[in-house]
């Protein structure tokens, strides 16, 4: 059977069926930036397959699942991760308990709670909870979690594949609780020889971190390699 495209005005994007694989990252649309595929499902074959691949999801409550590979790409190298002076003189008071994968389904939940200005709604509805609590089971998703008085108050998320992580999304109710679950993670994933986390799209907090944009060539060419290392 061959296969269905979408007509956009931009082009033409696969549209996804059970058996489907992603096409070359060389036919993500420019416009949306890197839109490859829609449709499809959520399963964890398809996630692993998509992580594997370069691609990931992300779609408003009422859209179809969409894929996305943009260009260029926003990654953290682990040994180049910056802290600056200030989140520094916090990490020295050790203002919350840290933990790793203690409350995995927590933290995605707060994640899909959060207001973002930019966003009339979140992309985390319960079918992608579901679906990345799956992964965490499987061991291919992390959480990192900061604490205050045995409350959650900040944490990220991410799929991790061989060596190679990809960050979803984070969340704080405390002051700087999410960036210091992020430095908490990053230094975790050093202990598992990460090393290349994928950041998806810049944003200037990834940017404070040391995060840093390269072709989507380059990225795809170091996933690959990463994706088959042993953690």
């Amino acid at each position: 059977m061959a296969d269905q495209y979408y007509k956009l005005s931009d082009g033409y994007v696969l549209a996804l069926e059970a058996e489907s694989k992603f096409p070359p990252l060389t036919q993500a649309l420019k416009e949306p930036n890197g839109l490859i595929a829609i449709g499809g499902d959520l399963s964890s074959k398809r996630l692993l397959a998509a992580y594997s691949h370069g691609v990931f999801p992300w779609f408003s409550e009422d859209d179809p699942i969409m894929w996305w590979s943009p260009n260029p790409r926003m990654v953290l190298f682990p040994t180049e991760l910056k802290v600056s002076s200030s989140l520094k003189k916090t990490l020295k008071k050790n203002p919350y308990h840290l933990s790793i994968n203690n409350a995995f389904r927590e933290v995605i939940t707060a994640c899909s709670q959060v207001k973002r200005p930019d966003q009339a709604g979140t992309w985390i509805n319960q079918d992608m909870i579901d679906a990345y609590c799956e992964l965490h089971d499987l061991g291919h998703a992390v959480s990192s979690e900061s604490w205050l008085n045995n409350q959650l108050v900040g944490g990220c998320y991410g799929v991790i594949i061989g060596q190679m992580f990809y960050g979803e999304s984070m969340f704080h109710t405390q002051s700087d609780a999410s960036k210091i679950a992020f430095v908490h993670l990053v230094n975790y994933l050093k202990t598992k020889n990460v090393g290349m986390i994928d950041c998806q799209m810049k944003t200037p907090l990834l940017t404070s971190f040391g995060g840093r944009e390269i072709p989507r060539e380059v990225f795809s060419q170091t996933l690959s390699k990463l994706i088959h290392l042993t953690a």
